[in-house]
């Protein structure tokens, strides 16, 4: 893993795999606000996912906004925002008991709030602003299928209600026994399940929603825009120069809102955030499957790893098509060359034979025979960041002024990113306060301790060996 941390990640990939919520693409995904690009401005983002765009609309909402300038190196939201799955789902319950051991009650409930409060936060903003991104809101289940991944989230749950209270919503879950499972779910050979409330959502027409009020708000936007290098600039009244493939910008402040490519524009951060590729498949239901849709998205959880599974709304397009990803495991060294690799052009074959067959694999029967035209719609690939403690990167770098990030988000970006990007606006403008302490993990801040961590994997795929509780059947 060593080895595989140390690779840098360099720029985006040209001609990456079509992503199924990019096809069609947006208008906006070539734009380029002006023909050149600004000799100076006050801000650059780079990276035109959930957390650039999110910040860049919060920056551009403010009375007297700054001079705000959005670079992305391929077309918008073509990184990992726009590749993702679909869910809206926070997994706190599987990293809940190690935070409370390492961080206490305190930050451990608030991380749990946090990621509902954002989750929640995203589909109220899509409804507020009349996106039509195929928000739904609803229940989520995660299928358990081993006895240690079983006893363990039983145990997490009580300790969650016992921190948080029992009508807290968001530790608002219920578990289910075996025969439950398969009668309300449909899925066969499950130890258990745990419901929870979640959501899913087409992240890139969300994120191009956001884009274009930000654009409307004065955000100079340029897509296919690399950026190359940042140095510091050699005068005083700019701290930043940023080379582009375009040319270069002088910016007071610049935000990294990079994920995964974060290391390839500051090396401080080589080995502290990780690419990770992930896979994606969109598949049409099988005919033993509600045509219409399931009544809840999917998570199967196994001994080691699991697979996440969103079915698409009424009213969306191919509605009842099953989107299901994961499968890291699968690849040849359980994964291990995933990591590291920054090459969303191709995909990994074991892992998509192993997503293309679980459908059929977790519902069995239930499944039926596959669509006339096929079982695969398509498959596709994208960029992950993740940290070695398991936490996003956000605020000023140290020792580098007017330099920040927003990354590292573990693959939940769509419970983290957008609440994450208001949290960085606070601290870009010099509002860092006890307010933004009562709802901000401070275990999210980027800090020179954190820094000096290296990465050794990816933390909470597997659960600890705990008790188990009564359940409902």
């Amino acid at each position: 893993m060593e080895y595989r941390a140390s690779i840098p990640p360099g720029l985006p990939h040209p001609n990456p795999t079509i992503s199924y919520w990019q096809d069609p693409p947006s208008s906006l995904s070539t734009h380029r606000t002006t023909s050149t690009l600004p000799p100076s401005v006050s801000i650059v983002i780079i990276g035109s996912g959930i957390t650039g765009t999110t910040i860049a609309h919060t920056l551009l909402s403010q009375p007297s906004p700054p001079s705000t300038l959005l670079l992305e190196a391929r077309t918008a939201c073509s990184g990992a925002t726009g590749r993702n799955g679909g869910h809206t789902r926070c997994a706190s319950y599987r990293s809940f008991l190690s935070n409370l051991r390492s961080l206490g009650e305190e930050e451990a409930a608030k991380i749990v709030r946090f990621e509902y409060g954002c989750m929640k936060a995203v589909h109220a903003f899509a409804r507020e602003n009349d996106f039509e991104c195929d928000s739904w809101e609803g229940d989520t289940v995660n299928i358990i299928y081993d006895e240690r991944n079983w006893k363990s989230t039983n145990e997490t749950i009580r300790e969650m209600k016992r921190v948080l209270g029992e009508d807290d919503p968001a530790a608002g879950y219920t578990l289910w026994g075996p025969e439950a499972v398969e009668r309300r779910f449909l899925a066969r050979g499950a130890i258990g399940a745990l419901s929870f409330n979640a959501g899913s959502i087409s992240a890139y027409k969300f994120v191009i929603g956001i884009l274009k009020k930000a654009l409307e708000k004065g955000l100079n936007f340029q897509a296919e825009t690399p950026a190359l290098k940042i140095e510091r600039a050699t005068d005083g009244e700019f701290g930043w120069m940023i080379e582009t493939s375009r040319g270069n910008v002088k910016a007071e402040k610049v935000v990294l809102a990079t994920n995964g490519y974060t290391a390839h524009l500051c090396p401080a951060l080589q080995g502290v955030i990780v690419p990770l590729r992930g896979h994606v498949t969109a598949q049409k239901p099988g005919g033993g499957m509600p045509q219409s849709g399931l009544s809840s998205t999917y998570c199967f959880v196994y001994a080691d790893g699991y697979e996440y599974m969103i079915s698409r709304p009424q009213g969306s397009k191919y509605a009842g098509d099953i989107i299901i990803g994961g499968g890291l495991t699968k690849a040849a060294e359980e994964g291990l060359r995933e990591y590291g690799t920054t090459d969303d052009t191709t995909t990994d074959p074991n892992i998509i034979k192993h997503l293309r067959n679980s459908t059929v694999e977790y519902f069995g029967s239930n499944w039926g025979n596959d669509h006339p035209d096929g079982r695969m719609r398509t498959a596709w690939s994208g960029i992950m960041g993740y940290s070695a403690d398991g936490f996003p990167l956000v605020g000023q770098i140290p020792e580098e002024q007017g330099l920040y990030v927003a990354a590292s988000f573990q693959g939940s970006g769509m419970v983290m990113c957008f609440w994450s990007a208001m949290a960085l606006v606070e601290l870009l403008t010099g509002r860092d306060s006890h307010e933004l302490d009562q709802w901000f993990p401070k275990a999210f801040r980027i800090t020179k301790d954190r820094m000096g961590h290296r990465f050794r994997g990816r933390l909470h795929t597997k659960m600890p060996q705990c008790t188990k509780t009564k359940i409902q059947t």
